[in-house]
């Protein structure tokens, strides 16, 4: 008999071996921790510093002992952020972060007055500094164009590196530029079909986000309603995004999956448009 967390078994029990592996197997890791995972960072800089950071959006630059800057990061909340930093724990950490930390001498950082403000100040550092523990954002990308025009009774969008002639522009974008795009044409295509589904847009609308170049139009379709969206897209890029939703009149009493959707696009449009006019 063998006696396991107040419970007796027989050692022949079949079902009674596999519990008695497991509770084995979670012994097994309580003893792993009995020995804390390392702090290396408190170690170096005391609790004191990271008790005294702000709460504030910033930005913040891990530097090695040579002083050179190996890491930049942006936070909504700087004291919050870096507070992840005081525990290497390898079971939640990647190991690039594992050797960071370890890496890490000091910390320092820079109070932004918001967190756009501070994504953009972070941008700008890695392309400055690109840091070797930074992956993403240290090479500049080529940006994206939203372009759109109306011709042989289409009305055309597309993303462009560079703007054909002849084609209305919106941009330069960054990654949302596919998201944008995606969206806008979503909400034309309700606004242009008020009395249908989204469950009958054209194949791999409705599920993506990169939809490549787009026609609305053809035969059956109002070309005046066209046009007028064509000046919509002029005046919503022209922040008038609210004079752009309110002429796509979409229906108070559509099918909950209709009006969500919508909802979620219009919103995330209206919301983006208005973090890009207050970018520095």
């Amino acid at each position: 008999m063998n006696c396991v967390d107040n419970e007796v078994w027989e050692v022949g029990s079949p079902s009674r071996q596999f519990h008695g592996k497991r509770l084995n197997r979670k012994v097994s890791l309580t003893q792993l921790r009995l020995f804390p995972n390392a702090q290396p960072l408190v170690e170096r800089l005391g609790r004191d510093f990271f008790r005294s950071l702000p709460s504030h959006s910033g930005v913040y630059r891990l530097r090695d002992a040579s002083n050179a800057v190996i890491y930049v990061g942006k936070a909504k909340n700087l004291r919050q952020r870096l507070s992840q930093y005081r525990v290497a724990n390898p079971e939640q950490l990647p190991r690039r972060t594992i050797r960071l930390l370890h890496t890490a001498v000091t910390i320092d950082w820079e109070e932004c007055p918001d967190e756009l403000a501070a994504l953009a100040r972070e941008r700008e550092l890695l392309l400055a500094l690109r840091p070797r523990f930074n992956r993403a954002g240290v090479w500049p990308g080529r940006p994206w164009f939203l372009v759109w025009r109306f011709a042989d009774g289409f009305l055309e969008l597309a993303l462009e590196r560079e703007p054909p002639a002849g084609w209305e522009k919106s941009g330069p974008w960054g990654g949302v530029a596919a998201r944008l795009q995606a969206g806008i044409t979503r909400l034309l295509w309700l606004g242009l079909h008020p009395s249908r589904s989204v469950t009958t847009m054209p194949c791999g609308w409705f599920e993506k986000s990169v939809l490549g170049l787009v026609r609305l139009g053809g035969c059956g379709w109002d070309r005046e309603r066209l046009n007028e969206a064509v000046a919509q897209l002029a005046d919503l890029f022209g922040e008038k995004s609210e004079g752009f939703v309110a002429w796509l009149n979409l229906k108070t009493d559509a099918h909950p999956l209709d009006r969500d959707m919508a909802t979620v696009d219009a919103e995330w449009l209206a919301d983006h448009l208005s973090k890009q006019s207050r970018k520095p």
